[in-house]
């Protein structure tokens, strides 16, 4: 193994290994100890940052003219494949897609691409959520989930989940705004009149309606959109909330032992998904101030000021599984512990329940009878 100093470029700059002070083999973030550490020989190294680096909220225009300048530079694009030695054995690694972070399949060692996550064409990272949970306690948490689905096969309940766990470092845009809504529509209030009905009277529910308008002011802060292409979003949303406060600036050392990717979705595509759920939440809050029982709104116009972004990288534990010859995915949020996924059903199960909801049901009619 050719000597290396800690954080040593390789591969002409391509690759970036951190390898130990004391015995040569490389680094890994250890999630107890928020450190660097040998698995090795047990040497310990702290992380290290700039004096200045802090995880600040970025100008988002600003940021969009300087990607518009840097569009048509010349770069090597990373989304798509390229190969590097591995320093530690010589093997050729693959990096293929966005990711950014991986290990030799030939001698394990960590291996990551340099300069992908601050490239002069690419948004740079202002932010990683480190590791907190450890594999052992997500192992625990994921067995907790499988016992706990109720409409599950037993032998998928008694056999539990099978599979490698990965840690992967998911991309994340996260959106601050200022927003001022100007709102006008109606406001709805029921009342109720008695009406014949042949020789029988009945009361009838009416609505009087009323003009409505107004304004108001909102701040939004650090909406969370995945920046990932190749995660199910649905699963991933339902990981919320994340602890975004333990955040600390980028750094390549947290990603070593882990797998990372960078952002498929732009800044200006991820803003928009952001201003889509602002827009479902300022609508609310009008329907809320019109009042009454029932509200019309004609029209809701929002003027948005003060924007402003952040790209984070947060920790997930990813698995995928196999069950009756069908996969499945699983995710641990790493920070929380929180454990969303796919899951086979038993059918029988479902329509036994039915059949005794069913059942319940025409006792109740009878006894009413």
């Amino acid at each position: 193994m050719s000597e290396e100093k800690p954080g040593d470029q390789v591969d002409d700059g391509k690759a970036r290994v951190f390898p130990c002070e004391g015995c040569g083999s490389d680094l890994e973030f250890h999630i107890g100890q928020q450190d660097l550490k040998c698995p090795y020989c047990g040497f310990e190294k702290q992380l290290e940052f700039a004096e200045d680096a802090t995880v600040a909220e970025q100008d988002f225009q600003v940021m969009l003219v300087k990607m518009r300048e840097n569009h048509d530079k010349d770069r090597q694009d990373e989304t798509g494949q390229s190969e590097i030695s591995c320093d530690s054995c010589g093997g050729t690694v693959q990096f293929q897609g966005s990711l950014t972070s991986t290990e030799c399949p030939f001698c394990a060692s960590p291996i990551q691409l340099e300069d992908v996550h601050d490239a002069e064409h690419r948004v740079p990272v202002d932010g990683v959520l480190p590791f907190l949970v450890e594999k052992k306690a997500a192992s625990a948490n994921l067995k907790a989930w499988v016992e706990s689905r109720w409409f599950a096969p037993n032998e998928f309940k008694q056999r539990g989940v099978q599979g490698k766990f990965n840690g992967v470092y998911t991309p994340f845009w996260t959106f601050d705004s200022m927003t001022f809504t100007r709102y006008s529509g109606e406001r709805g209030e029921h009342y109720y009149e008695t009406v014949k009905d042949g020789d029988e009277e009945k009361q009838v529910r009416r609505t009087r309606w009323w003009p409505a308008s107004g304004s108001f002011d909102r701040f939004f802060d650090d909406l969370l959109i995945l920046a990932s292409e190749g995660l199910p979003r649905r699963l991933m949303d339902k990981l919320a909330p994340w602890p975004l406060e333990k955040c600390v600036p980028f750094s390549q050392q947290i990603l070593a032992g882990f797998y990372a990717r960078t952002y498929e979705l732009e800044l200006e595509p991820g803003f928009e998904q952001a201003r889509d759920q602002m827009e479902t939440a300022v609508n609310v809050e009008a329907r809320r101030r019109i009042g009454g029982d029932e509200q019309r709104v004609h029209s809701c116009q929002t003027q948005y000021s003060a924007v402003t972004f952040k790209h984070l990288l947060l920790p997930v534990w990813l698995l995928a599984y196999r069950y009756n010859g069908k996969a499945y995915q699983i995710m641990i949020n790493a920070a929380t512990g929180e454990v969303q996924g796919e899951r086979p059903w038993s059918w029988v199960k479902i329509l036994c329940t039915i059949g005794v909801v069913a059942a319940g049901a025409g006792v109740i009619a009878l006894l009413n009878q």
